[in-house]
């Protein structure tokens, strides 16, 4: 099993004083959180896209580009990128630099996105979202594979004869599909034979659970093997702790700040209480145990072999995530690592390396 820490840049206030964190502080944290991903063993770490409040994650591309610069091992990841609203051309242009000055580390996770306000802000209707989004990633995924691209798209004017640069490092990107309500970003990770990726997050396991069942179907309806079907999941939230009864004392917090978030959007929440939140919901919040015991019982229902956690606190202090996430890597994640194989892919396709020759020779 392979482990992305993920994060969406929320506009929030210091867990103690309640005092707003100015913005440019907000991505030092998310830098921060991605340098500690890397630390402890992470395989990817991952930046959202939303265009409205209270998020800030406007602007993947640079945000990972920046990372790119400070890191060397870890996966990055975008979660998701949200093609339904992006000239695809534009969107290639980002992430084909972003691939170069990352070394090949790149992998896309794309959807139609969510909110109202992001949708109106690019005047993009909630009819055409998902011929948006698909149309989208066939052009996007064109351009990445061709020197040149003709297409008559309907979002965007016509190419003739395109080329469009820089040419990418990797050969062929990996593409995740974002899945949290809709058949039809399921369809279309199957159609490509791409992987699939669940958010998980906002209900119990039942729907989630039945769209990775559906995408398995479909990925046989268009001719693939069974075995190469990939999926990963999404956890609501997260923390562990030596024991249950610590674990959920330190995250009894975060889960008022969550019940807040919930209170100023006008929504009702799906678990009312933190009990009720620990049980029912996707999250992780517990002793390394009772994590352990939790991400296998979500294992038999969507049979994911990459799990995502949270990059940053959410609430928590500094100290109690850093050490949430270091009992993680230390007694979780290497029995997970054990007894859940790692997603069944190749590997990207990266160029020969360059040979160089003396200029005396």
């Amino acid at each position: 099993m392979k482990f992305l820490a993920i994060t969406l840049i929320t506009d929030t206030q210091d867990p103690v004083t309640g005092a707003p964190t100015p913005t440019r502080e907000r991505f030092r944290q998310v830098v921060a959180s991605a340098l500690l991903a890397e630390e402890l063993g992470f395989d990817g770490f991952g930046v959202g896209e939303r265009h409205e409040r209270p998020f800030l994650s406007s602007s993947p591309p640079v945000v990972l580009g920046h990372i790119a610069a400070l890191t060397r091992r870890i996966r990055l990841y975008t979660a998701v990128t949200t093609l339904s609203l992006l000239d695809p051309v534009r969107a290639y242009e980002d992430y084909a630099t972003l691939d170069h000055l990352s070394d090949g580390r790149l992998e896309l996770m794309i959807g139609k996105g969510n909110g109202t306000a992001q949708r109106e802000l690019f005047d993009v209707s909630p009819e055409d979202q998902w011929e948006r989004n698909s149309e989208g990633y066939e052009l996007f995924r064109r351009i990445w594979r061709e020197d040149a691209v003709t297409a008559r798209p309907r979002f965007r004017p016509e190419l003739t004869g395109a080329e469009v640069l820089p040419r990418p490092y990797q050969r062929s990107l990996r593409v995740w599909h974002g899945s949290a309500t809709s058949r039809e970003s399921v369809d279309l990770a199957a159609r490509h034979g791409d992987p699939l990726f669940s958010a998980n997050v906002t209900h119990p396991i039942g729907p989630y659970a039945a769209l990775v069942r559906h995408y398995r179907e479909r990925w046989e309806h268009y001719g693939h093997d069974p075995a190469h079907a990939v999926v990963g999941a999404g956890t609501a939230g997260f923390h562990t702790a030596r024991t249950s009864q610590q674990a959920v004392a330190a995250y009894r917090p975060a889960f008022a700040r969550h019940l807040a978030f919930h209170a100023a959007q006008g929504l009702q929440p799906v678990f009312p209480t933190l009990e009720d939140f620990v049980e029912r919901s996707s999250a992780l919040i517990g002793s390394p145990q009772q994590v352990i015991e939790k991400v296998h019982r979500y294992h038999e229902e969507l049979g994911h072999t990459v799990l995502h956690l949270q990059a940053e606190p959410g609430g928590l202090t500094d100290a109690q995530h850093r050490a949430s996430l270091e009992l993680f890597q230390a007694e979780v994640a290497p029995q997970l690592r054990r007894t859940i194989p790692d997603p069944v892919f190749p590997e990207p396709s990266l160029p020969e390396p360059a040979v160089t020759t003396s200029p005396d020779l």
